[in-house]
């Protein structure tokens, strides 16, 4: 990555590699708090000069450190400061939506030196949308700058009547100040004497200023809340280094990504621009975190549940019963210049949202939150079968209605996606063929837990309606030419028969027949779909396929992460061993093992090619390697029958994982999977969770 990025809960800090943020850097670097760009200038200088980068940090993910020195100073032959005599540390971090920067200044010239720190900062409030290019509008106006002891207050007066601030502090005397942001500090040190200087960065709307505190108190407290966070988490371990990289990675980014609304912590999609709610995002990243922290999906299905549709609006795409896509807080939102307040031009988070129900129901037992959500179920249910079934036929289709909504409205958003097999773009309203699959899981799902609450003719009425469903997926979307899944039925209700990776998804539904399951297993590992890094989206030889293309070729972690469940689930382990090693192994090509939201379609010959505008981290791609656990396990639990199943496969690379107190109905569960070329086995370290069904069988190390 050419920038560092940190969040914590509302707030999140983009700058460049030397920690900057340069103004009017077309990337949009800042410090934002609810889509505003609280600080969109900040720069270190020695002498007035910019310092040189020797260091640039940010593995802990919460913290991010540089090491800078002063290049050499000279004036009219006179030496002002010797090249690299001055150590220049920053260290940063966010705490409770305050900014924390400590400047560390060391003399290592031999002789007692002076010299001129300053750091030169400003605000320019801008909205988001505004800054990435995406929208301009009616804004407010900057407001008057205070001054007062160590504290300069940025104002701005918003077109949505309200009033932003950034205040900034420092923590000693400035040998000079000015409302223009120029903070200035003479420092005259000794050999090997250095100086700290803290400055605090607190963002305010409407008068809400958030609490700063000692620096080393609240880094003290930031690590201690992410220890807390590993104890309260499933823990793994494996001989693979590569994927314990993977999986150690992904537990801190999904904790860096967390937010609380007011419902319980969610995952937040990505950093840096879509660190907010997403309907699809955080349900599926939820759900990649079930083994791990079942906790994060009640919050997360509390979260969306708070915002349920209640009413047609098609500015917001929003009708009752959906499930939004995307919130956003900013001043375009707040004076609806922009409809994500939010927006609801989403035609899966609505069924995602019952499957993640169903699946933390399966893992947790907890029908207290099912009760707690009735209400919220039988709406998102009658909005299946009323707007989401817009003409009748069984399948769920998607038609952008607002004016700046978005025009495909699955997984694959962007404007080119869904492509025929001779090039033309796909017509909307667009039945997706995973869409009809988490449908089918979503009735049958609730069906078993209405039958649990005693609710049986619900129940029937559910399995009837997904067991046609399924008869009309098989007519409609199976390609006999090509033995597999179309991508989607246009507006004729004709095929769009590119060959891609959606049907791969179906596979967790347990909508397909077992012999068709393994039909598409196999097509998604073939060469035509599986690069050795990963499935791509789209197939090699296609007319869409581009392996530079956004949703037509690259490859998308997460979108492996679900097909390889779903391979899990029905029994084709070699094929998800397979998919799995590709992802651990382009691992090694990405900054820090993280997986990116996703990388270039070309075949692995060396490193992983970048997508050059990737987030990172993002929430799907972090909670990936996490699903692979799951996986590998072939690890699926159900409260409501108390049964466990246990159909383990270990990848390629990988001779031992040990995972200990995976959290299940009441209880925990350990579990211990060995083996070389002979074979291997599972061991049930402890059971807590009551369940008596626990199965424990030796497998051939391929999984045939």
């Amino acid at each position: 990555m050419n920038y560092r990025v940190i969040k914590e809960n509302d707030v999140f800090l983009l700058t460049d590699e030397k920690g900057n943020i340069p103004k009017d850097h077309p990337y949009g670097p800042g410090l934002y708090s609810k889509d505003t760009r609280f600080l969109s200038k900040m720069d270190l200088k020695i002498n007035g000069q910019e310092p040189i980068l020797l260091s640039s940090e940010a593995e802990e993910s919460y913290i991010a450190s540089m090491i800078l020195t002063n290049p050499h100073m000279e004036q009219d032959g006179n030496v002002e400061l010797w090249r690299e005599s001055v150590e220049l540390t920053r260290k940063r971090f966010i705490y409770e939506d305050v900014f924390y920067e400590m400047i560390t200044a060391k003399n290592y010239n031999p002789k007692r030196t002076a010299f001129d720190i300053s750091l030169h900062v400003d605000a320019d409030f801008k909205d988001m949308f505004i800054v990435r290019g995406f929208q301009n509008g009616n804004i407010g106006s900057r407001g008057e700058t205070t001054l007062e002891n160590n504290r300069l207050v940025l104002t701005y007066n918003g077109a949505d009547d309200v009033k932003r601030e950034t205040a900034i502090a420092w923590n000693e005397e400035a040998s000079s100040v000015n409302k223009e942001g120029d903070v200035h500090f003479h420092l005259d040190l000794e050999h090997e004497e250095a100086r700290t200087i803290v400055f605090t960065f607190a963002p305010t709307i409407d008068g809400q200023a958030p609490k700063t505190y000692p620096p080393e108190g609240a880094l003290e407290n930031l690590a201690v809340s992410y220890r807390e966070w590993e104890e309260e988490t499933t823990q793994v371990k494996t001989d693979n280094e590569a994927l314990q990289r993977l999986i150690d990675r992904g537990i801190g980014d999904l904790r860096i990504l967390l937010t609380d609304l007011g419902h319980g912590r969610f995952p937040v999609a990505g950093l840096p621009w879509f660190g907010v709610p997403f309907g699809r995002d955080s349900l599926i990243a939820a759900l990649q975190m079930l083994p791990f922290n079942p906790d994060v999906a009640k919050g997360t299905l509390k979260t969306m549940a708070s915002t349920q549709g209640q009413s047609k609006d098609s500015w917001r795409d929003e009708e009752p019963g959906k499930i939004m896509h995307e919130m956003r807080f900013g001043e375009l939102a707040n004076t609806g210049q922009i409809p994500f307040t939010p927006y609801y031009g989403t035609i899966d988070a609505t069924p995602l949202f019952l499957v993640l129900l169903s699946e933390y129901i399966k893992w947790t037992g907890d029908l207290d939150l099912f009760t707690e959500l009735e209400p919220n179920v039988e709406k998102a249910l009658e909005w299946i079968d009323s707007y989401g079934d817009r003409d009748g036929d069984l399948f769920v289709e998607y038609h952008q209605e607002s004016s700046k909504g978005i025009a495909n409205q699955g997984w694959k958003d962007s404007g080119d996606s869904i492509v025929h097999r001779n090039g033309d773009l796909a017509k909307t309203p667009i039945a997706l063929s995973e869409v009809q699959g988490y449908v089918y899981q979503a009735k049958e799902s609730i069906a078993a837990i209405y039958e649990k609450h005693s609710e049986g003719q619900k129940a029937e009425s559910l399995r009837n309606e997904a067991a046609k469903l399924k008869e009309a997926f098989e007519k409609a979307f199976w390609m006999e030419d090509v033995n597999f899944y179309a991508l989607a039925l246009d507006e004729d209700k004709n095929q769009v028969g590119t060959i891609t990776s959606n049907p791969g998804h179906v596979l967790f539904s347990g909508m397909l027949d077992e012999d068709r399951a393994q039909t598409v297993s196999r097509m998604l590992v073939s060469d035509k779909m599986f690069s050795g890094y990963g499935i791509r989206t789209m197939g090699k030889g296609e007319a869409g396929y581009n392996p530079m293309s956004y949703h037509n070729g690259t490859i998308w972690p997460h979108d492996n992460s679900m097909v390889i469940l779903g391979m899990s689930k029905t029994g084709n382990k070699s094929d998800a061993a397979k998919a799995m090693k590709g992802l651990i192994d382009s691992a090694a090509s990405f900054e820090y093992d993280r997986l990116p939201e996703l990388f270039c379609g070309y075949d692995a010959k060396g490193k992983a090619v970048n997508y050059p505008v990737a987030c990172s981290p993002q929430a799907w791609a972090a909670g990936t390697p996490l699903l692979f656990i799951q996986s590998i396990l072939g690890l699926f639990p159900d409260s409501l029958t108390e049964t466990i199943e246990l159909n383990p496969v270990l990848p390629e690379g990988t001779n031992e994982l040990e995972v200990t107190n995976l959290s299940i109905g009441k209880g925990q569960l350990s579990v211990r999977v060995t083996g070389k070329d002979d074979g291997f086995k599972t061991e049930v370290l402890s059971n807590t969770t009551g369940f008596t069904a626990v199965t424990n069988r030796y497998h051939h190390p391929k999984g045939e």
